[in-house]
């Protein structure tokens, strides 16, 4: 049976904020002088601030959606299931088991996504937005540069960690792309047993 989990709004911050996340990784590792050199130093500067000022207006619109939609409930941690879903992805995922719990319209994250995302959401891009603001800023105050740039790295590496295992995880739906289209389309399928 499919069913309209992602709606319109909802696909466009998560590809904006997919993108921009990926964009701000990329530069900001030139920028730290690490691994590659895609831009330029300058210009991966110039870029990076452009993408962070990017990726805070739209997480100003997404936080206004959010709790104008009500759709911020999504988030909020659970313990409900969550022993089942941590067996789940420990070793039921590996048998080919159908998930713990369904998805639907009013919630689509299981206890392990809610979890992550509220972490992310009011740690990691908090963290990460108010180290970067201070970093562009130090000059105007009296911080330790050096302190401000470790935290804003850790939270890039971090950023790295979530993005691998959320590709891994997108390729566990029913087929290798089956979560990939839901996001892209926001139709689901969904088995009722």
């Amino acid at each position: 049976m499919k069913v309209k989990i992602y709606k319109r709004f909802e696909r466009f911050w998560h590809w904006g904020q997919a993108i921009l996340v990926i964009m701000l990784v990329l530069s900001g590792l030139e920028v730290h002088g690490k691994f590659f050199s895609i831009f330029g130093y300058d210009l991966a500067v110039e870029l990076h601030r452009d993408f962070a000022w990017a990726l805070l207006i739209l997480i100003v619109f997404a936080v206004f959606w959010h709790f104008t939609t009500g759709e911020w409930r999504q988030y909020v941690p659970s313990g409900q299931n969550l022993k089942e879903y941590i067996r789940y992805y420990l070793k039921g995922i590996f048998k080919g088991e159908m998930h713990p719990t369904k998805k639907t319209e009013l919630s689509k994250l299981n206890p392990l996504q809610k979890i992550t995302y509220f972490l992310l959401k009011v740690f990691l891009f908090p963290v990460q937005v108010g180290s970067g603001l201070l970093y562009m800023y130090y000059n105007d105050l009296n911080l330790n540069l050096e302190a401000v740039a470790t935290i804003h790295v850790i939270g890039t590496y971090l950023f790295l960690v979530f993005l691998i295992i959320h590709l891994y995880l997108t390729t566990t739906g029913d087929t290798l792309t089956s979560n990939f289209k839901a996001m892209v389309t926001g139709w689901e399928e969904i088995e009722y047993k």
